[in-house]
């Protein structure tokens, strides 16, 4: 039973999750033989304001 974890920033449309998860069970699909059935896509959403890079927060990029 294959999980996967996707991590990205708030702000994604429900119609983006939807082909996000669409899309990465049939790369699991695809490469490991699994069946669809078995595939968990879990979408994690970080908040803007906790998270930076280059020294500043993604909220203030």
């Amino acid at each position: 039973m294959p999980y996967v974890t996707v991590k990205m920033l708030e702000g994604r449309t429900v119609e983006q999750k939807r082909a996000l998860v669409e899309k990465v069970t049939e790369a699991v699909v695809e490469t490991t033989g699994a069946t669809r059935e078995k595939v968990t896509v879990f979408i994690e959403e970080m908040n803007k304001n906790d998270y930076g890079t280059g020294g500043k927060l993604f909220s203030d990029q």
